[in-house]
C-alpha cells in the first residue's frame, strides 16, 4: 500500500452540530446494504475520499437535502416500519462526519425496535479512541448494531463477503443482533447483490457493490448512472 493509502480514514473528523442531517437518498426497502430486508439513507458529504469509491458523488457537501434530524428521523423509521425492513443502512458519504446527526438517527431506530448497519471508512479502533473523548462518535458506535469499517481499498477487492468492498475492511457485530450472521459469513462467505432501479423518465439507479467492470457490463446497455442527492422520503419512485 502506498503512503497516501495508509493515511485513508486516520484523520478524526470534526465535531458537528446534530440538529440538521445532510443527506442525499433514501430507499425504504432494500436487501443489498446488509443482512435481511432493511431501509437505507445516503448521507452527503465525505472526507475520506477513498480512490475508487462506489459513490464518489457523495463526497461534497454541496448538493445535500438539509432535514430537521428530529424531523427526519421519525419519517425514516414511520417509512420502514411501513414497508417491513427491519432496520436500517447508514451509507455514504461518510455518517461519522456527521456523527451527532446520525446519533440521533440510529437512536431513533433503535429505539422503535429496529437494527442499525452503519458503513465507515474510518478504522474501528480509531473511532473507539476517538469516542472517549467524542460523545456523538461514542453514541453512534453505541446504537450500531453492525459496523462495516475501514477505507475502500481497490487493489485489495473482496469478492468473498458481501457488502463490503475490499479485504481490509471489517464486519463487526457490536451487539448480538447479527452475532450469528457475522459468524456464519466469517465461516462461509457470502454473495454481493446488486439493485437497479430504472425510472419511467430513463434515469438509472444503482445500489449495492460491484466492481467497476461488473457495474460498467451492467450498465452498458441501461444508460448513465444518475442516482444523486435528492431523493425524498414520502414521495414514491416511479
Amino acid at each position: 500500500m502506498t503512503r497516501s493509502t495508509l493515511a485513508l480514514g486516520m484523520t478524526r473528523p470534526a465535531p458537528r452540530d446534530g440538529s440538521t442531517l445532510e443527506w442525499a437518498r433514501f430507499l425504504p426497502a432494500t436487501r443489498a446494504e446488509g443482512p435481511g430486508q432493511r431501509s437505507a439513507i445516503w448521507l452527503q458529504g465525505c472526507s475520506i475520499h477513498c480512490p475508487g469509491c462506489f459513490n464518489p458523488q457523495l463526497w461534497a457537501a454541496h448538493g445535500a437535502t438539509v432535514d430537521s434530524t428530529t424531523e427526519l428521523a421519525a419519517l425514516l423509521v414511520a417509512e420502514t416500519l411501513s414497508a417491513g425492513s427491519e432496520g436500517i443502512t447508514l451509507l455514504g458519504g461518510e455518517p461519522f462526519d456527521q456523527a451527532a446527526a446520525t446519533a440521533t438517527l440510529a437512536e431513533a431506530f433503535a429505539a422503535a425496535g429496529l437494527s442499525v448497519m452503519t458503513f465507515t471508512g474510518y478504522r474501528f479502533e480509531h473511532l473507539r479512541e476517538w469516542a472517549a473523548d467524542r460523545p456523538d462518535i461514542a453514541r453512534l458506535l453505541a446504537a450500531t448494531d453492525l459496523l462495516a469499517d475501514g477505507p475502500f481499498l481497490r487493489d485489495r477487492v473482496d469478492h468473498r463477503r458481501p457488502w463490503i468492498g475490499s479485504t481490509n475492511q471489517g464486519l463487526r457485530a457490536l451487539t448480538p443482533r447479527y452475532f450469528d450472521e457475522i459468524a456464519r459469513i466469517d465461516r462461509d462467505g457470502g454473495m454481493d447483490a446488486i439493485e437497479v432501479r430504472i425510472r419511467s423518465t430513463g434515469e438509472v439507479e444503482v445500489n449495492g457493490w460491484a466492481d467497476d467492470a461488473v457495474l460498467a457490463e451492467l450498465l452498458l446497455d441501461l444508460g448513465a448512472r444518475t442516482d444523486k442527492p435528492g431523493s425524498r422520503p414520502g414521495k414514491a419512485t416511479p
